[in-house]
């Protein structure tokens, strides 16, 4: 578990731990109000920071007002889970020569990394002691191992295939190859297609269309209401408006389009493929052929025994 899942993790039992004593406590009015808004200020504010920034950037109204990042975190860690470069831990060796399992995030430049055969190289950096080969094939597509030893620069995302080497790292796991390659499919999603920049465009009209008619319907009937002296039932409008507005959502249009472009980005990136974003997917949907021009690319380079046929002599 990376330090932003655990940040995450953390704030949801705070937020729960909020709520059930907010539930708990004999208050009433303002202050049950305030007690309540605490737990979701506690899981919410980075939403609440991102509409602040794009009412200060003078873009409020686009989907991402009304838009459920769960879908997207839960995209982009299912994208890093498929690519299978981003190591789960790293092996740190301390200054009396133990061993720590710490996450890659943990790992300083200077620090030192134990790579077992078999293991992921956690982070970019130099071999100081061990001679081994690499399988770069997720990182290169190279079917052939690649020879190391002292001295040897090394990326993060390789597998090292024969001994235990020691390395010295060079990048924290954030400028790291893996962690660069992933940023770039991750993010893929900032080059749209002309699909998502139209769906865009539509948000940006539709939403605050919706959100002003959600206003308009919690006021106007009860001020009218008050006028011919019924009362006003601000309650009755305001809940209905708040339906309207869950109902009216563009969650499903604006999110369909995206996401669809972002599972496919994440299905190429399981099989090796990088795509660098929504617009070179949809350009691909018209390509005729392709032309690849090395083994490891095309064909993995990896033999297996098929069967075994016994002959009597």
């Amino acid at each position: 578990m990376t330090k932003k899942q655990k940040k995450i993790l953390l704030r949801l039992v705070i937020s729960a731990v909020l709520t059930v004593i907010a539930a708990i406590l004999p208050l009433d009015g303002a202050w049950r109000l305030a007690i309540f808004i605490l737990p979701y200020l506690v899981i919410g504010y980075d939403i609440l920071l991102s509409a602040v920034r794009g009412i200060i950037s003078l873009q409020p109204f686009d989907e991402n007002l009304l838009f459920q990042s769960i879908a997207v975190g839960k995209s982009r860690r299912s994208i890093a889970e498929l690519m299978e470069l981003r190591p789960d831990c790293a092996n740190l060796l301390d200054a009396d020569g133990g061993v720590r399992t710490v996450s890659p995030e943990e790992v300083r430049i200077g620090d030192t990394v134990r790579v077992r055969p078999g293991e992921r190289i956690p982070l970019d950096g130099t071999v100081i002691a061990g001679v081994s080969s690499l399988d770069t094939s997720a990182l290169t597509g190279e079917s052939l191992p690649r020879d190391i030893g002292e001295g040897s620069e090394v990326q993060s995302g390789c597998v090292n295939v024969s001994a235990v080497i020691d390395i010295r790292v060079t990048s924290v796991y954030g400028e790291s190859t893996a962690a660069k390659i992933l940023d770039l499919v991750e993010n893929a999603a900032a080059r749209k297609s002309k699909s998502e920049r139209f769906i865009s465009k539509f948000a940006r009209y539709y939403t605050p269309a919706v959100c002003i008619s959600a206003l308009l319907l919690a006021t106007v009937p009860p001020l009218i209401g008050a006028f011919f002296g019924d009362g006003g039932e601000w309650s009755t409008w305001i809940y209905r408006a708040l339906s309207f507005l869950v109902i009216s959502c563009p969650c499903a249009l604006v999110i369909s389009i995206p996401m669809t472009f972002f599972a496919a980005i994440g299905s190429a990136g399981s099989c090796g493929i990088l795509i660098k974003g929504s617009d070179s997917l949809e350009r691909l949907a018209s390509a005729k052929c392709a032309v690849f021009d090395k083994t490891g690319t095309l064909t993995e380079g990896v033999f297996e025994v098929s069967s075994v046929n016994a002959v009597s002599i």
